[in-house]
């Protein structure tokens, strides 16, 4: 099995990776971290450190891969969410897991939600992490 967990550096994102931790862990699956932007920067970086703080304290021994996927325009969350499902049709992904900030219905209906996107596309099966 192969398990995806898109991070953002939020909080929510953090749980949901220790989340992905244990997930992986459990079933014995292979584990991918990635964060996807418009511009690689140092915030850039710092999430993915953060990330791998979180899988070493979580003891995910395998190496799980990390990385950046920069895609050269801006990226409002909806178009975040089709990138990630992008990504799960390009590299067979089995399962998401991803976290969701609450947020009000003006801002989903002017912005969108990237874990409202993945859900909803019945793509892949999805666990999201509020």
């Amino acid at each position: 099995m192969k398990v995806l967990a898109p991070v953002d550096g939020s909080e929510c994102s953090t749980r949901a990776l220790r989340f992905a931790a244990e997930f992986a862990r459990r079933f014995e699956a292979s584990l991918h971290v990635v964060h996807v932007t418009d511009e690689e920067t140092d915030a850039t970086e710092t999430i993915l450190q953060n990330a791998r703080e979180i899988l070493a304290e979580e003891d995910i021994d395998d190496d799980p891969e990390l990385s950046t996927d920069v895609r050269l325009e801006f990226r409002p969350a909806d178009r975040v969410g089709r990138d990630i499902l992008d990504l799960v049709a390009e590299r067979g992904y089995d399962h998401v897991v991803m976290g969701h900030e609450s947020s009000g219905t003006v801002e989903r209906a002017i912005l969108g939600s990237a874990a409202e996107t993945v859900l909803r596309s019945e793509e892949v099966a999805v666990t999201v992490v509020p």
